[in-house]
């Protein structure tokens, strides 16, 4: 007996031995600083209301882009734009990926996903004619970065990320559209997409920090409040009315994969004003209650990227 023991004892020593060590970054917090700094250039005059196939989004995505490198994101494809043709105009997503530590779970992926584009000009304001969509949705473009920057400094996800930014979402979600469709072409397993749209706006009246849309269509709300320990999470009745679940860049990812695809916001409408109007702007936006939110999220994230199951799923049809 005492032989098996101690036969046992080294057959593990090897084998942990012998496992690859995986280097834990980091702990970083978001800063309301770093996000304003983002959403002030997103949403600058500069980039003329970053509509799909102007220079005024090209430079948006050569800032995600180079933002991307200096956290150490790889491009998902051979570079980090996933180019498609709109009619005449040349139309490209922003796709970067962080792999995952586990041999097996890295061939499963979140996807954490956001629209840069926004409708270029609106009706003008005072001569104001550049709609510079600071919370739709340059607060979620700059959530995505953020999260982004998060995971590349920890390195401790199981499954893969990627991290994914569309245009021509205010064209009929035709970037998410094209994208989603070239992923499913490739076989990719996706377990869940999370998309953030309009995150720069508290609820006032409210006991949780955001909604998901499509709320009941699966548990992701539930386990998203489990893990994070608190009610991050709620149920928003506008969203429901307007059929928001269908109208922002998850629901294409969930034509093609029907998985827990569903966007996370803190606007169903009701307390922002200025949709699709040129006055959405930097000085409407609260950085602290938008960091604040990101700093909720991210450990939610990161324990979806590590359980060992997928705990998150579609709810069955009645």
């Amino acid at each position: 007996m005492k032989k098996l023991l101690a036969l046992f004892i080294v057959v593990l020593a090897f084998s942990c031995k012998n496992e690859p060590k995986v280097e834990v970054g980091p702990k970083i917090t978001i800063t309301s600083d770093e996000l304003k700094e983002a959403v002030t250039y997103l949403s600058s005059d500069e980039l003329l209301g970053r509509d799909t196939g102007t220079q005024g989004i090209d430079d948006a995505a050569t800032y995600i882009e180079k933002q991307f490198e200096s956290y150490g994101v790889k491009p998902y494809f051979e570079t980090f734009r996933d180019n498609f043709k709109l009619d005449s105009l040349d139309a490209f997503n922003v796709v970067g990926v962080i792999e995952g530590v586990d041999e097996t779970l890295k061939n499963e992926y979140i996807v954490i996903g956001a629209h840069y584009d926004h409708i270029g000009y609106g009706k003008p304001v005072e001569s104001d004619s550049i709609a510079n969509g600071a919370n739709d949705n340059a607060t979620g473009t700059a959530g995505v970065m953020a999260m982004a920057k998060y995971f590349a400094t920890r390195k401790n996800n199981k499954r893969s990320i990627l991290f994914a930014l569309f245009t021509a979402e205010e064209r009929g979600l035709l970037g998410s559209k094209h994208l989603a469709e070239r992923l499913k072409s490739d076989s990719l397993n996706v377990y869940t997409m999370v998309n953030l749209e309009m995150i720069g706006v508290p609820f006032k009246d409210r006991d949780y920090q955001a909604f998901l849309t499509g709320y009941e269509l699966s548990n992701m709300a539930e386990k998203m409040n489990a893990y994070a320990g608190s009610k991050l999470i709620g149920f928003s009745e506008v969203s429901k009315k307007y059929r928001l679940f269908m109208r922002s860049d998850n629901y294409p990812f969930y034509n093609q994969f029907k998985a827990p695809c569903q966007t996370l916001s803190s606007c169903d409408l009701t307390n922002f004003d200025f949709y699709h109007h040129v006055d959405d702007e930097i000085e409407l936006m609260d950085f602290n209650f938008m960091a604040n939110l990101i700093n909720s999220t991210i450990p939610v994230i990161e324990t979806m990227s590590n359980t060992p199951t997928k705990e998150i799923v579609m709810h069955e049809a009645e």
